[in-house]
């Protein structure tokens, strides 16, 4: 695989000149395919290096939150702004590697996130006083009424459309080719300060209504 076979979502992890990170350049090469040279006994051996990698990575997560400085920490989570879609795309793809590699694991991936996030809310308020509900639920998308909800949009009671019913409805409409992307993304930009105008207005006059009632 050439660098202009790789994906566009790809292209800043794939960039063959970037620093060696869990993987080096030559790991990577080898797991997108730009180097085929291996015999089957090396592919074999390079494939126990990088699971090795990744294990060792993992348990230096560990490290890393008790002993990594705050600053140093902050400064890893604020990319340069070039770079901000590609790093959001790698925290994404690190936590479906972690829920997908999880399954069938002694813990149950839910138990984890719930525990890490607890610890972390703990960090923060500096005691362990602090007590979070942290809720993980994966619940399939099923099927949904399109007539009822056009019929919402329509009567405009967006507040009765629910989770579901919008991501399957906006899928429905990408897979339909009603809906294009690059003529949505200029119709709903020019629509934008419009629509933050409203919400400050309907915030002002909630305010002035508590107002009114509490006085």
């Amino acid at each position: 695989m050439s660098q202009d076979e790789v994906p566009p979502a790809l292209e800043t992890a794939a960039d063959a000149e970037r620093p060696r990170g869990i993987l080096t350049p030559s790991d990577r090469d080898f797991l997108l395919g730009r180097k085929t040279d291996y015999t089957e006994h090396s592919k074999k051996q390079k494939r126990n290096r990088i699971r090795r990698r990744v294990r060792n990575a993992i348990l230096d997560f560990s490290i890393l939150y008790e002993c990594l400085e705050d600053r140093d920490r902050r400064t890893v989570f604020d990319p340069d702004d070039a770079d901000r879609d590609a790093y959001t795309r790698g925290i994404t793809d690190m936590l479906a590697f972690l829920h997908l590699g999880t399954m069938g694991y002694v813990t149950p991936f839910k138990d984890m996130l719930s525990e890490g996030v607890a610890k972390s809310e703990q960090r923060l308020a500096g005691s362990d006083y602090r007590m979070v509900t942290v809720e993980f639920n994966v619940e399939p998308v099923g099927r949904i009424d399109v007539d009822e909800v056009i019929a919402k949009i329509e009567a405009d009671e967006f507040e009765r459309i629910t989770d579901e019913e919008l991501r399957a409805f906006v899928r429905l409409l990408s897979l339909s080719g009603e809906l294009s992307p690059e003529a949505a993304r200029e119709g709903i930009k020019e629509r934008v300060d419009e629509f933050a105008t409203e919400i400050r207005d309907s915030e002002d006059r909630r305010d002035r209504a508590v107002e009114e009632l509490t006085n």
